[in-house]
């Protein structure tokens, strides 16, 4: 089985943005708008716990999971390829 790499570099981008977005947007629902250093913050240059390093997160989650995504698929299906292509039985004639 083949993955589409567009197709999944788009849905995970997709999946990590969102979730970014609204994670911190639990955060701040939960506990404030903080402007305190997180691991997302070493990661993604102007992301913090606020309205604004919401939006910034969900834009480096897209670019970031396109890239990783477009990456793992390709990887994939160059691996799956070689792995199922000595696994096939040879036709005999």
């Amino acid at each position: 089985m083949k993955l589409n790499v567009r197709a999944f570099a788009v849905a995970l981008s997709i999946w990590w943005g969102v979730g970014i977005f609204l994670g911190t947007w639990w955060v701040i629902a939960m506990s404030g708008a903080t402007g305190e250093p997180t691991f997302l913050a070493r990661l993604y240059i102007g992301y913090e716990i606020s309205p604004l390093g919401s939006v910034i997160g969900l834009v480096w989650g897209v670019v970031d999971a396109l890239i990783a995504g477009a990456i793992f698929a390709w990887l994939y299906n160059t691996i799956a390829e070689r792995f199922f292509a000595a696994k096939e039985p040879q036709a005999q004639v």
